[in-house]
């Protein structure tokens, strides 16, 4: 047998040759994968979306933006800069700022009674009873319905013969039958009760796809660390949960702020100006009166608030969530 070859170092040890690891021509240090980069489509492919959304979103939008300092009115090819004038008589609108007021009223408690209702749901079904299935289709039901049919159905249950004060009054509670919706102190409440009941199964779903993707071992070590129910749900499982609120929070506000055909069908804004909201405004004095610079300029406000409040509650939570 040959002897291995011996070569001398420069402190005069030897050591024997060895043959080195074979790379595949792959360059780096030895032992370490090489970074993979995905495949990445042409920039180009993107082109046929963004033209989509250019032509119905950004272009309607700038156009919106720019009559809202015009005088036109829909019909007329001419037109006319009138500056600000259709924001100051938006400012000056008693009807536009009290549809302003009961929109931020409604998307208020929308936004905080949808996501309470949709949390607890979730964490109802986030369990090992049987039935879990059933139960998540059950509530998420109502979200499948259109807008204006649950309006329709909701207001024939809470007319003066309805569903709902009949049944007041068969369980001994007459002296609680009202008219929900012709009162102005009950109607928006009713109206934000309506759309808590549909689309609370909406926040469920997204509650529920953040409560699954919890690692179990964590909620486990708590167990173990001696945390009761609710100190685990309020230090473990709530600020795990923080981008599933992020997301519903942004989505009720931003719901609410738009709020437009619950309103329509089940009070068309009445009694009296008590449930309009902005976008029923912009509607009525767009389509009813023809006045359509108010109303473009009115719909930019409502623009501009709905960014202004998403961004400061995007920014607060972020911060929280740090």
């Amino acid at each position: 047998m040959a002897a291995p070859h011996v070569t001398n170092t420069a402190s005069g040890a030897a050591t024997r040759d060895r043959p080195l690891p074979d790379t595949g021509g792959r360059s780096g240090r030895p032992g370490r994968e090489p970074h993979r980069v995905g495949v990445r489509a042409p920039w180009w492919f993107v082109v046929p979306a963004i033209a989509v959304y250019l032509f119905i979103v950004v272009v309607p939008s700038v156009n919106g933006a720019f009559f809202s300092f015009t005088d036109w009115n829909g019909l007329r090819p001419d037109w006319s800069f009138v500056g600000l004038d259709n924001f100051s008589a938006v400012l000056a609108d008693r009807a536009a700022q009290d549809a302003l007021v009961n929109t931020l009223i409604l998307a208020a408690v929308v936004t905080v009674l949808q996501n309470a209702a949709g949390l607890l749901l979730a964490l109802g079904v986030n369990t090992v009873v049987k039935s879990r299935y059933v139960l998540r289709v059950i509530f998420f039901a109502p979200v499948v319905l259109t807008p204006l049919v649950a309006g329709f159905v909701w207001s024939y249950l809470l007319s003066p013969n309805g569903a709902v004060n009949d049944a007041l009054t068969g369980l001994g509670l007459g002296s609680l039958a009202h008219d929900w919706l012709g009162d102005p102190d009950t109607a928006l409440y009713a109206i934000a009760a309506e759309i808590v009941w549909q689309f609370s199964g909406y926040s469920m779903v997204i509650y529920l796809a953040g409560l699954q993707a919890i690692p179990r071992e964590v909620l486990e070590a708590a167990t173990i660390d001696g945390a009761g129910p609710w100190s685990k749900f309020r230090n473990v499982v709530l600020p795990l949960l923080n981008g599933a609120v992020v997301i519903n929070v942004m989505l009720c506000l931003i719901g609410g702020l738009k709020q437009f055909d619950q309103v329509m069908a089940m009070t068309g804004g009445g009694p009296g100006t008590a449930t309009e909201t902005t976008s029923t405004v912009i509607y009525k004095s767009a389509f009813t009166l023809g006045d359509y610079p108010l109303s473009i300029a009115l719909a930019v406000v409502m623009t501009l608030v709905i960014a202004i409040l998403a961004a400061v509650q995007y920014r607060l939570t972020l911060r929280k969530s740090h």
